[in-house]
């Protein structure tokens, strides 16, 4: 199927699936300049970071939006369902370090902004990551979706940006759309941060220096190991994420899994799926629920995939 250019996003919704994690103390940024894969020791006033929290493997616990409210406090930006975890592993690699971690969501409110709301807030054209002052909010510019600017709004809990309201669902649409995943609890430590194409991103500094499961992230990248990556597909029926990725050709190995998924605008749902980079143009592709041991896929119990283009164009293989 061809997806519509442009379809009606715009307005404003408030974000319940999100939580912050506030990093605060004169070692705020180089504390998560050592965990995390971007670099946030040199993280200006003016930018945002999108970021992996990864395993001495390289494997995916968190993904994080972040950015520097003052010059000792950094505010991380996660899904709900991995907040708790995260915030107590990173708080054992604290140590001595002059930064004190916090679940803050309850001081801030999030809203997603899409069309005219995110290009009077963000400012038309906005490069991705860019971050703007309003007033006691913080706008980041996302990746657009079908076409429409998108933004992050980050406030004071109790205020919140002006503009025609948006559902939630059509937000949530919107994510998938823009491509850029978010990681949640049922495909934790699944994915290294390329799976996720979070090189082509902005996700991943390759010149920093270490943090938990450097070494595996570059390997991927320097080495040309990297055999799957992240995709959009359509499914006529509800996907789930977490669900694995079949195609008739191997029924017993999955090739993919389904990161995150939303019902879409023009009816049946879409998806983020990463897979493997040989069957991202197949068109046998389905989901399945996941296989007992010595069981096979059975593409009649499965939901059909339709391979759909990606938003953005993949970095090529350093």
């Amino acid at each position: 199927m061809t997806q519509p250019k442009t379809l009606p996003l715009n307005g404003i919704t408030p974000i319940s699936h999100l939580g912050v994690i506030r990093a605060v103390g004169a070692d705020a940024a180089s504390f998560l300049h050592g965990q995390l894969s971007n670099d946030f020791a040199l993280l200006k006033f003016d930018q945002a970071r999108l970021a992996a929290f990864c395993t001495a493997k390289g494997r995916m616990l968190a993904s994080f939006i972040g950015f520097r409210r003052s010059a000792d406090e950094i505010v991380l930006i996660c899904d709900r369902s991995l907040l708790a975890p995260t915030l107590k592993r990173l708080s054992m690699f604290v140590l001595r370090a002059q930064c004190k971690l916090s679940d803050a969501t309850a001081d801030f409110a999030l809203y997603g902004l899409a069309g005219q709301a995110a290009e009077q807030l963000a400012g038309k054209n906005a490069a991705a990551w860019a971050l703007k002052q309003q007033g006691d909010a913080h706008v980041i510019a996302l990746y657009p979706a079908a076409g429409n600017q998108r933004a992050l709004w980050i406030g004071p809990a109790g205020q919140a940006p002006e503009g025609q309201l948006l559902s939630e669902d059509l937000w949530q649409w919107s994510e998938v759309q823009s491509g850029v995943a978010t990681l949640s609890a049922p495909v934790v430590d699944a994915f290294v941060p390329q799976m996720l194409n979070y090189e082509s991103l902005g996700g991943i500094n390759f010149k920093k220096g270490c943090y938990p499961g450097q070494e595996v992230v570059a390997r991927s990248q320097f080495r040309g190991t990297l055999k799957r990556r992240a995709y959009l597909v359509h499914a006529e029926q509800a996907l789930s994420v977490g669900q694995e990725v079949f195609s008739a050709e191997d029924l017993e190995q999955a090739t993919g899994t389904v990161v995150q998924a939303a019902a879409a605008v023009q009816g049946g749902w879409d998806a983020i799926v990463s897979m493997q980079i040989a069957s991202s143009c197949r068109d046998d592709l389905f989901a399945h629920a996941a296989l007992a041991e010595g069981q096979s896929a059975d593409a009649g119990k499965g939901i059909a995939l339709q391979p759909l283009p990606l938003p953005y164009e993949l970095l090529a293989d350093i």
